[in-house]
């Protein structure tokens, strides 16, 4: 499943992924705080999920973080949610496009879900690109 490499090689993409994704001061921040007791889950998270996945060609970036923002609406996940809204922006994601998959799950994951995400990508959409940023997107008429 994964290239030819050893597992530092795999962690250390991963962690360069990660830090391009979602902003190294984030990164560093997680790092630094990280406890004996969840270093091996951060470990596990940069290597396999970061280093292994993300790294695949097959899916662009953009693309792996609107799936994530699906999924983690479908799991309530709201600070993790909050992290890759982050992160889709930095992908090059558009604002219409994370209304667009927050808009899908809530037919497949219930409307109180899709709701809570709603709630958590407007305020990171806010804090990253500023107040008038929700607003750019072109309202529909029922």
């Amino acid at each position: 499943m994964f290239d030819e490499g050893t597992h530092a090689e795999t962690f250390d993409e991963g962690l360069a992924i990660r830090k391009e994704v979602l902003g190294a001061d984030h990164v560093e921040r997680s790092m630094a705080t990280v406890s004996a007791f969840s270093q091996p889950v951060q470990d596990y998270v940069t290597e396999f999920c970061w280093g292994g996945i993300w790294s695949r060609e097959g899916l662009e970036r953009a693309e792996r973080s609107l799936v994530n923002l699906g999924i983690l609406t479908a799991l309530n996940r709201s600070h993790e949610l909050a992290v890759h809204v982050r992160g889709a922006l930095r992908n090059g994601v558009t604002v219409q496009q994370i209304q667009e998959v927050l808009l899908q799950t809530a037919m497949y994951v219930g409307a109180p879900a899709a709701l809570e995400s709603f709630r958590i990508a407007e305020r990171v959409i806010r804090e990253e690109l500023g107040d008038d940023a929700v607003d750019l997107v072109e309202p529909r008429q029922p």
